[in-house]
């Protein structure tokens, strides 16, 4: 954490400038362009490498799901982790439109996984899933350091051979913990941030609703505490998505951040160390409610709203396409000057037919 530092300033100048000379009228690309700047801020570099992508997708599961707030047992963790080893998973389509590589984590899982997804799954697990946080606490404060170290190090150890991270996760009963996080550091009511999930109907939705009510009653996490809040609230591939979100921060690699779960763990990201925004981008704008809450606390705009919800790491695959053509502006258009266009039609607005 005291390696994460505040985007670099000086490459974002560099960037803007070059930017700001393209062969096209000023700013013409919008957003695309922001990102490109965001990219130069992140890395360091007026070139930022954005080709070797890894999608770490992490699953763990919660202790609330046994008080019916999922329309899925917590068996489908097991059966879906087997299905990410396969390729069978919609976050194996999307890495495969993009050319990224599929990191599946096991960060406490409760079954035991099959011997074809054990040997090719990275086994980080803290526990056979979390407490059931309407009753008392997720984790301990000691687990919730180690799931978070966990993360840290999946960072380090995919450093040299990743540009650009994205997050993914798995886990029956995780919109509930990231509903009770959310509330808790967007200072929201849970009836504002809690979500149909997995699809459930709106009396069901009530009841969910009713347990985030009672996790936070019960567990009474510290909104300052970054680290109390996870351990009270939150989830093992929840903690292991934050140290990810750190890891890559401190080794100015961005980072694109899912949907609703995601963006929950970018939230303990940013209490543990607010500069670790910086590194961050955001994806799409998940259907969950608490969505718009949690990016508005982390001041970012999301490059897709397709009315997605999958999680898994769907939308952060599907950005990276943006991520690379951000990239691409800064490294294969051609500036006015190398261009040769002349003063006057740059004065006219004209870029090369």
């Amino acid at each position: 954490m005291r390696a994460i530092r505040p985007r670099n300033e000086e490459a974002r100048g560099r960037a803007r400038a070059r930017l700001e000379q393209l062969t096209m009228p000023y700013w013409a690309l919008g957003r695309l362009m922001d990102l490109a700047e965001d990219l130069a801020g992140i890395t360091g570099n007026i070139q930022p490498p954005v080709a070797r992508r890894s999608l770490v997708v992490m699953a763990g599961d919660h202790g609330v799901a046994a008080e019916g707030v999922s329309k899925y047992p917590p068996e489908v963790t097991v059966q879906m982790v087997l299905n990410f080893v396969r390729g069978g998973a919609g976050c194996n389509a999307m890495a495969r439109v993009v050319g990224a590589r599929v990191v599946v984590v096991d960060m406490g899982v409760a079954g035991a996984l099959p011997a074809e997804a054990a040997a090719a799954v990275l086994n980080r697990r803290v526990a056979a899933g979390t407490g059931n946080i309407a009753r008392g606490p997720a984790m301990t404060r000691a687990q919730a350091v180690q799931a978070l170290e966990a993360g840290i190090a999946i960072a380090a150890d995919l450093d040299s051979t990743t540009d650009l991270f994205g997050t993914g996760e798995m886990g029956i009963a995780n919109t509930t913990a990231s509903s009770a996080i959310v509330a808790t550091l967007c200072a929201a009511p849970p009836a504002e941030v809690t979500g149909a999930g997995t699809g459930i109907d709106e009396a069901q939705r009530r009841h969910k609703i009713a347990v985030v009510e009672r996790a936070l009653a019960v567990n009474r996490p510290d909104p300052n505490d970054g680290l109390d809040v996870l351990a009270r609230v939150g989830g093992f591939e929840i903690a292991g998505l934050a140290g990810l979100i750190l890891g890559a921060a401190a080794r100015r690699k961005p980072v694109l951040v899912d949907g609703f779960i995601s963006t929950a763990a970018a939230l303990i990201a940013q209490a543990l160390a607010p500069d670790s925004v910086h590194s961050m981008i955001a994806a799409h704008r998940s259907e969950e409610p608490g969505h718009g809450a949690a990016l508005a606390k982390l001041g970012k705009r999301p490059l897709l709203d397709l009315g997605m919800r999958l999680g898994e790491g769907t939308g952060a695959a599907l950005a990276m396409s943006l991520v690379e053509a951000a990239a691409r502006l800064l490294t294969d258009v051609a500036t006015f000057e190398e261009a040769a266009v002349s003063q006057a039609n740059r004065a006219a607005g004209h870029a090369v037919p």
